[in-house]
């Protein structure tokens, strides 16, 4: 019998299968209209997170606070922190873009606790390195998918370290300095594996 998936639910359901990668995404708070999700129109949840995250790239919304070259070396060093020191997962690829981030990570513990330590960590550095106080810096939930296969983990990780690119903000993934793609030795569209 295999073991069973760790299950939790806020506004979101989130499914952890065990030995299994995921693919995380969190934004910033406010960085989209409150009424974004109803006005989305599309049919499966795979293609309503792509909308999701185009209406993202666009930048057209909120606060876009992780442009700042510190927050996002924070975000950086939060990162491989979790994965170096905490040894909470094994990290896989990452992209830090002007108002949210993207981790694909094989987890060594819960989801939940590494979204609450990456989130609440890097929402307190970043509210010193901003001159901010006592206003949200991440929206509450998190976006997660447990990866099915190898061809599907070498998908995500392209559409992870491409990102700066589809948003127009880079020519080349290793353009952007806030992702794993500028880790890599070369990179192609079936990237082998992230080596820091």
């Amino acid at each position: 019998m295999p073991p069973a998936k760790t299950y939790y639910e806020r506004h979101l359901p989130h499914w952890q299968p065990p030995g299994k990668e995921l693919s995380v995404t969190w934004r910033l708070a406010d960085s989209l209209p409150r009424l974004f999700w109803r006005s989305c129109k599309q049919p499966t949840d795979g293609r309503r997170f792509v909308e999701y995250d185009r209406a993202l790239d666009a930048e057209r919304y909120g606060p876009r606070w992780l442009r700042e070259p510190r927050v996002a070396e924070l975000m950086v060093q939060a990162f491989r922190h979790g994965e170096d020191v905490r040894q909470f997962y094994r990290l896989l690829a990452f992209v830090v873009m002007p108002n949210h981030v993207h981790l694909l990570l094989k987890a060594n513990v819960p989801l939940q606790k590494i979204t609450q330590s990456l989130k609440g960590f890097t929402a307190f550095q970043a509210h010193k390195v901003l001159g901010r106080r006592g206003e949200p810096f991440w929206q509450d939930e998190s976006f997660d998918h447990w990866v099915r296969n190898p061809v599907e983990l070498n998908k995500i990780l392209h559409y992870i370290e491409n990102n700066p690119v589809t948003a127009g903000l880079v020519p080349h993934p290793q353009d952007w300095p806030w992702s794993s793609a500028v880790f890599r030795k070369s990179y192609t569209a079936q990237a082998p594996q992230l080596s820091l």
